[in-house]
């Protein structure tokens, strides 16, 4: 059994209350783990546990906007903001720390580490994330995430179909305690626990710098520290020909393809993701 985290509380940019966990040891080496979009930092659970098994202090975030954290109450869901939050939270720690940052969680770290504030971390691993994204991918997300905003589920065994029919490949589970962890009830439905103004075209400031490819770009050939790239091998996010791209534009990224992952790899395939996580970590002495 592992020890149940300790739940944290961080301020971040303009006031947003963060809300995180920890598992481990204060005073071991800090792993702090981002989530992507329209997720929560429960996705981490196994991977968390794990490396804090291993030795390290793992710290979980929702980000602006997401799960326990505040919205934003004027509607500020720019990547430089979500990256703001992060900075604030590592200084309060007060040491660098091992970025593993997912989809939205990877760019926030590469616009943290490559522009905004070099030096918060010591490395960083990409999940399945790089700037220049397929779009038809990220289309296809966004319009999942769009889909039941409004509406909500009836249940939570409508939610969990809808995401079966989104994530075929992945065994529809039978015990929906982690997905109602995703979700909130109101007036008898249930609906994703984030602010649906985060969705592009509806937000205040929306991520629009997460479509800023060059911009993104410069910032990866700025980080001075060892960076992982964990690739689902099934994803429509990250295509085989465009890791290959980054990969040859920055040779000093390592690289993990995942076999029987998509784009969600922490949850798909959580066993290899985290032997590529503990295996890095482990290779740079952190």
């Amino acid at each position: 059994m592992h020890a149940e985290p300790e739940p944290l509380a961080f301020d971040g940019v303009g006031g947003v209350r963060i809300a995180g966990d920890r598992r481990g040891d204060p005073s071991r080496p800090p792993v702090l783990f981002l989530h992507g979009g329209g997720q929560t930092r429960h996705s981490w659970g196994g991977t968390a546990a794990a490396v804090a098994a291993r030795g390290w202090q793992a710290l979980t975030l929702d980000a602006r906007g997401h799960g326990e954290t505040d919205w934003a109450s004027d509607g500020d869901y720019r990547l430089v903001s979500f990256a703001g939050d992060v900075e604030a939270v590592v200084r309060s720690l007060g040491e660098p720390v091992v970025l593993v940052g997912a989809s939205l969680g990877g760019l926030t770290s590469i616009m943290l580490e490559g522009e905004q504030h070099p030096g918060t971390a010591r490395a960083v691993v990409l999940v399945d994330i790089i700037p220049a994204m397929e779009r038809g991918g990220a289309d296809r997300i966004q319009d999942f995430m769009a889909e039941y905003v409004t509406a909500g589920f009836a249940s939570l065994e409508e939610a969990a179909d809808a995401i079966a029919a989104y994530n075929p490949h992945r065994e529809r589970p039978r015990d929906l305690s982690g997905l109602e962890r995703n979700l909130r009830r109101r007036d008898g439905r249930w609906y994703w626990h984030w602010d649906p103004r985060f969705l592009g075209g509806i937000a205040d400031l929306p991520p629009a710098d997460m479509l800023d490819v060059e911009r993104l770009d410069r910032a990866v050939a700025n980080m001075a520290v060892p960076i992982l790239l964990v690739r689902g091998r099934m994803s429509d996010l990250v295509s085989e020909d465009g890791a290959r791209q980054f990969l040859d534009r920055f040779p000093h990224v390592e690289y993990v393809d995942v076999s029987g992952a998509g784009h969600m790899v922490v949850g798909d395939r959580n066993d290899a993701f985290t032997e590529a996580v503990v295996g890095f970590l482990d290779r740079h002495h952190i």
